[in-house]
């Protein structure tokens, strides 16, 4: 079943984003992981979980982190941030896009002598700097160089270096690997800057033959050859290595640290006088000759090299006292002692005066004698001052902001770590005041281009938001850190910009009197234009809107109202006398409704006809108003038959139309004849 890295793909300690894994290690896992807060690739060393518990190894861990991250050089892997997260420790450095040279010794073989020469002298750049820094590696081999595409070298993995000349910590192991430790850190010893020369020598004999000097079944096995056995030069395995480069070889991986190179500075002279094609310093020679003969070897040694028998060193002649004298000799004169005791006491005085006198040259020569700086580099500022102070040393404190050393910690010292100088000079730390900050420039108005290049110049880093809002679009809005505040470079400055006015839905008001139309408008954040229309509707009622409703809209924008004046009035036509049809027709025609009623008539004229209107014909009314028209009905009269004479009632009527037209009808009413 497949395991998951639950590191990947998610951001670790708030800050990085792990890609994918790039290695792993006896103690820790490397991984390729991006910082967002300076938008850079860094390669994130963390401890093994089996590990992060273990004292010991959280001690190298962190001693790997601080002895880099004082190291500034262009051959050493640059540390930029070291800290403890989600139970356990990391180191964030540079990313190196390589491959280590043990993955190219393997691949390729033997190196060619001029690249070898060249990245032997580019190692011993990056250590002789880390000595002169008081840092020795103690563990430089292939494994721990990579070789970028450029032919450029760093030097990496400083877990098990250490402050100048120091003892193995580790009871009963080996610190370092079998194959390129140096015979004193095979013996537990003290270690020095040698021990890192003696480590390269051995990485240096692998580059030119493609193998190691020592190799065996245990550790332990290959510790022992380190301690006896002397390997046979590079140019018996390889028969184009000069003489030269043999001598420079065989020096560094002397037995004794006293035959090696005693700087860095001095195996690259030597290297440098090989590229050119000269002989090696005599003393190179010199300590050739010993070790191929055994002499000044640390241990009884044996000499791997193939058809030869190592030579014992001859015996040292031994020490045979002179004969006595034999023979008489008169004794002397007896003489008087004052004179001798007179030149005896003379010596004396002599000899005090003498010695006072030297004593007093003495002290003056003392206090005036050089002693060397010690180192003080990653101690707190005033740790390091009281210690330069109490070895007779006048402190000078400069402040300094550094990317890499934490605050308040030594960044560099002047004179450096090691060099003599007198009793009371003066010597200057620079001390961390932390990160570099610069102080947030001011982009609200800007536009978004304008404020991003701001950002940038001041060494910041810009992380847009689209807000909306009535200013233009693209402008800056706000921004956070604000302005004037003093922050870390690289630190990530928020900036919201306008996306312009947020759309909203306009709402539906027709039908609504203007001044409850105006309310809703501006209540939703709409500008509201009017605009007066004839219109049937009654006066001030909203009849029409633009945009329409439900479409959206951007804040602020505007809506315009069509708002009714009310009913237009006009005359009334005239319809009495048309028929119910006719008057209906030009009635509807100017815009009149009809209501039409019927009245009795006994003119057989007026049968159908308008007789009446309400209201009257010329009248000025509303469009729409309905007008009752008033139509005549004929009725039939009663006809008499009989010639008896009968009384008769007569009884008139009233009759008022709704247009306020009176009409009397009389009717005559004739009893029936009994």
């Amino acid at each position: 079943m497949a395991i998951t890295d639950t590191l990947l793909n998610r951001v670790f300690d708030g800050r990085y984003l792990v890609e994918r894994k790039l290695g792993s290690g006896g103690m820790a896992d490397v991984y390729l992981a991006e910082d967002q807060e300076l938008g850079r690739n860094v390669a994130l060393k963390m401890l093994n979980e089996r590990h992060a518990a273990d004292e010991q190894f959280v001690e190298r861990f962190r001693r790997e982190a601080q002895s880099a991250a004082g190291l500034n050089h262009p051959n050493i892997v640059s540390i930029f941030d070291r800290g403890q997260a989600e139970g356990t420790y990391y180191i964030a450095m540079e990313y190196l896009d390589g491959r280590t040279l043990k993955e190219l010794i393997t691949s390729k073989g033997p190196t060619p002598i001029p690249i070898a020469v060249d990245y032997a002298r580019q190692i011993l750049s990056a250590v002789g700097y880390s000595h002169r820094k008081g840092i020795v590696h103690r563990d430089i081999k292939p494994h721990n160089v990579v070789v970028g595409p450029d032919g450029r070298l760093k030097v990496t993995d400083f877990g098990i270096a250490r402050s100048g000349t120091s003892q193995m910590t580790e009871a009963g192991s080996i610190v370092g690997t079998a194959q390129y430790l140096s015979p004193e850190q095979a013996r537990g010893a003290s270690v020095d800057a040698r021990s890192d020369l003696y480590s390269l020598g051995i990485v240096l004999y692998e580059m030119l033959t493609g193998q190691v000097p020592f190799t065996g079944d245990a550790p332990v096995e290959i510790a022992m050859k380190h301690l006896q056995t002397t390997p046979v030069p590079p140019s018996e395995l390889r028969h184009d290595v000069p003489h030269e480069l043999d001598a420079v070889v065989m020096r560094a991986i002397a037995k004794d640290p006293e035959q090696r190179y005693q700087t860095a500075e001095e195996m690259d002279a030597d290297l440098a006088r090989v590229a050119r094609g000269v002989a090696v310093s005599p003393r190179t020679e010199e300590a050739l000759t010993q070790i191929l003969s055994g002499v000044g070897a640390a241990a009884p040694t044996m000499v791997a090299r193939p058809g030869r028998v190592a030579t014992p060193p001859p015996a040292p002649p031994v020490y045979r006292p002179p004969a006595p004298y034999y023979g008489y000799q008169e004794p002397p004169r007896r003489r008087s002692p004052w004179p001798w005791l007179l030149a005896l006491l003379a010596i004396v005085i002599a000899a005090g005066a003498g010695y006072l006198l030297y004593h007093k040259i003495q002290k003056q020569l003392n206090q005036n004698k050089p002693i060397d700086v010690v180192d003080v580099g990653l101690l707190r500022g005033d740790l390091a001052a009281q210690k330069l102070q109490a070895e007779g040393f006048k402190v000078n404190v400069k402040l300094s902001p550094d990317a890499n050393v934490p605050k308040n910690e030594v960044i560099s010292q002047d004179p450096a770590a090691g060099q003599p100088e007198p009793k009371g000079s003066i010597v200057t730390i620079t001390v961390s005041t932390g990160k570099p900050k610069v102080s947030v420039p001011a982009v609200k108005g800007f536009t978004l281009t304008q404020a991003i290049s701001t950002l940038a110049n001041a060494q910041l880093r810009s992380k847009p938001v689209a807000v909306y809002s009535l200013l233009p679009a693209n402008t800056i809005t706000g921004q956070a850190p604000k302005a004037g505040a003093m922050v870390v470079t690289g630190t990530v400055v928020h900036v919201n910009y306008s996306r312009g006015p947020q759309p909203i839905s306009v709402p539906n008001v027709v039908g609504d009197p203007f001044a409850n139309a105006v309310s809703a408008l501006q209540g939703a954040g709409f500008v509201v234009a009017r605009t007066d229309i004839d219109s049937q509707q009654p006066k001030g009622q909203v009849v029409a809107q633009d945009p329409i409703a439900g479409s959206n809209g951007p804040k602020g924008s505007k809506i315009t109202l069509s708002v009714s004046k009310g009913p237009s009035l006009s005359q009334v036509p005239d319809v009495t006398g048309q028929t119910e049809a006719d008057a209906k027709t030009l009635l509807a025609g100017a815009g009149y409704k009809t209501q039409p009623t019927t009245q009795p008539v006994t003119d057989p004229s007026e049968d159908g006809l308008v007789i009446a209107q309400d209201p009257v014909g010329g009248a000025q009314a509303k469009n729409g108003t309905t007008v009752t028209i008033t139509v005549g009905q004929l009725v039939q009269q009663a006809t008499t038959t009989t010639t008896t004479t009968t009384p008769t009632t007569t009884t008139p009527t009233t009759t008022t139309s709704p247009g306020g037209t009176t009409t009397t009808t009389t009717t005559t009413t004739t009893p029936a004849s009994p």
